[in-house]
Parts: structure tokens; C-alpha cells; sequence
């Protein structure tokens, strides 16, 4: 073994031993149950591309997985019965929200959801007598609640085209445009300008948090909306904005804060709720939707409609 090869494999150990101990719940396992897991994901994310990765991007790649959730993977994939069912209980909303949203009615979700665990579980026995369990693919680079989506978003693709060489369906077409995106993102990690697990799992996610989105502010008064709307697009200052809605800059101010922590509550209500998302998950959704206000909020202030403006600006 090269010196450079002994280097790594110290990294990956010391590494190891770091994650089990900032794990809540380490399931039990030991340096020699997770090191390989953690050694595979180093080789295909950062020694795969350059050999000559620097010591200290090994540490800080190490640092980032995280804990809880590759211990939980790596123990389900060990047979700990204890830890497969934490990883139904805390995901099955998770897994049938994604099935819900890729799939056309009620009795498809379950049927794709059911599909999912059964992939995850592993039925297919390999030579060495372990399972072939799709959670051998989870990286520790995101979330597991993410991953999950993404996997639900796979294999729906996978098996539309599977019933589609067989019959022609009225939802060819949506299905072909996602599996076109799916096929896009692969290309371009290919090409070394993305991560196409990473692709997937923020396309979906995207598309969860426009939909809990657009309800929340379906939920937002009339005038919460024009305050909105005058403040964010139409570039009045409070001053004015509060002309128009007859109230002082003051009592403007103080509404749209308001208004600002009554969306950042309903979006983390739905995701969480109805998603499957973590708290934490929810909670940096939203900031990153808040630094995107304009992209994300005027198409949808403008699908459900502002009141006309009743008072001219002073």
C-alpha cells in the first residue's frame, strides 16, 4: 500500500471515529461497520476526480455527512430490525408525499410507495448473502428525508417507461419531460458540472416548497397581499405602500413582518405536515425562498389576484 493510501485510510478512520461520536444514535455501530461506508463515499465524491485531494477537504467533506441519518442507513442495511423500523416510522410520510406527488391518483401512490420499501429493504439477495438494498446508494451528503424524494422520483420515472413500451397514457408527456430532466442532470455530472442525486433531490424538493408556498399565501388576506405586492414589485416605500392601504408607515412595517413570519410558519407547517420534511429541512427552506423573494412570490401573488389599489399615493 502507498504512503498516500495509508494517509487516507488514517483520514477516513479518524473521520469515522468523529461521526460515531457526534451521532445521537450511533445504532450501535463501530469504526469497522461505517468506515467502508464512509471510505466509498470519499473515493466516488473526491479521490475519484482528483487523487491529490488536500488532507484538509478530506476533514471537511468527513465533517459535513451526517451522522444520524447515515448510521440509521447503515444499520437498516445490517438487519438491525430496531433501526428499520425508525426508518418506516419517521419516513413513511415522507415516502407516500412523494409518491402522492409523482403519481395520478390514490391507489398508484400506495402502489408506488409499497414499491419504495421493498427497494429500500432489499429482496434480492446477493452472492455474499447481504441485500441488494437501494439505501447502499445513500451518500450522507443530504438529507435522508431528500434522498427519499428523489428515490421516489426514480423510480416512478423507471417504471412509466417500463408501462409505457407496453401502452400509451394520457400522462406520457409530463412523465417524459421529468424523466428528460433526470436524464439532463446525470449528463451534466458526467460532464463534471453537477451532481445529478443532488439535481434530482433539489428539483422535487423545489417543486414541494412552490406548492406549500402558493397555499400559504392563498391564505394571506387581501390587503396582506397588496402590501406585498406594492412593497416587493411595485417598489413603494413603506411610507407609501401605507397610503395606499390607509394606515401609517408605522402599522405597514409591523405587517409585513408580521405577514413574513405567517408565511415562514404555514410553509414549514405544510412540508412538515404534509411533506415529511425535518423542522430543520423546512426552516432552510424558507430562507432560501426569502432570498429569492421576487422569483418565487410575483407569479404566485398574480395566480391568485391583488385587490385593486383603493387610494392614491400622497
Amino acid at each position: 500500500m502507498s504512503r498516500k493510501a495509508e494517509q487516507i485510510d488514517d483520514l477516513v478512520a479518524e473521520g469515522t471515529r468523529e461521526l460515531l461520536a457526534r451521532a445521537t444514535d450511533s445504532r450501535g455501530l463501530d469504526e469497522a461497520a461505517i468506515s467502508p461506508r464512509i471510505r466509498q463515499v470519499v473515493d466516488k465524491y473526491l479521490l475519484k476526480d482528483d487523487a491529490n485531494t488536500s488532507t484538509e477537504s478530506i476533514e471537511s467533506f468527513m465533517e459535513e455527512l451526517l451522522a444520524d441519518d447515515l448510521c440509521l442507513v447503515v444499520a437498516c442495511e445490517r438487519s438491525d430490525q430496531t433501526a428499520w423500523d425508525d426508518l418506516v416510522e419517521r419516513f413513511s410520510v415522507t415516502v407516500k408525499s412523494a409518491a402522492r406527488s409523482a403519481t395520478s391518483n390514490e391507489d398508484a401512490a400506495e402502489d408506488l410507495a409499497q414499491s419504495i420499501w421493498a427497494e429500500l429493504y432489499g429482496l434480492r439477495i446477493r452472492v455474499d448473502g447481504t441485500r441488494a438494498s437501494k439505501l447502499a446508494y445513500y451518500s450522507g451528503r443530504g438529507s435522508l428525508a431528500g434522498w427519499l424524494r428523489a428515490v421516489v422520483a426514480q423510480l416512478a420515472i423507471d417504471q412509466h417507461r417500463i408501462q409505457s413500451r407496453l401502452v400509451q397514457t394520457e400522462e406520457d408527456a409530463d412523465f417524459d419531460r421529468l424523466a428528460s430532466d433526470e436524464e439532463s442532470t446525470a449528463h451534466a455530472a458526467a460532464m463534471g458540472t453537477g451532481d445529478p442525486e443532488q439535481a434530482l433531490t433539489d428539483k422535487f424538493a423545489g417543486e414541494e416548497i412552490q406548492g406549500a408556498l402558493a397555499r400559504s399565501i392563498q391564505e394571506l388576506t387581501d390587503d396582506d397581499r397588496l402590501l406585498v405586492k406594492l412593497y416587493y414589485f411595485d417598489d413603494l416605500r413603506l411610507r407609501e405602500a401605507g397610503a395606499v392601504l390607509g394606515v401609517h408607515e408605522a402599522t405597514a412595517s409591523r405587517r409585513l413582518n408580521r405577514i413574513h413570519n405567517d408565511l415562514r410558519a404555514a410553509v414549514q407547517r405544510v412540508l412538515i405536515n404534509e411533506q415529511g420534511w425535518t423542522k430543520a429541512e423546512a426552516e432552510r427552506a424558507f430562507s432560501e425562498v426569502a432570498l429569492h423573494l421576487e422569483t418565487e412570490f410575483e407569479p404566485l401573488l398574480a395566480s391568485q389576484g391583488v385587490p385593486d389599489e383603493r387610494a392614491e399615493v400622497s
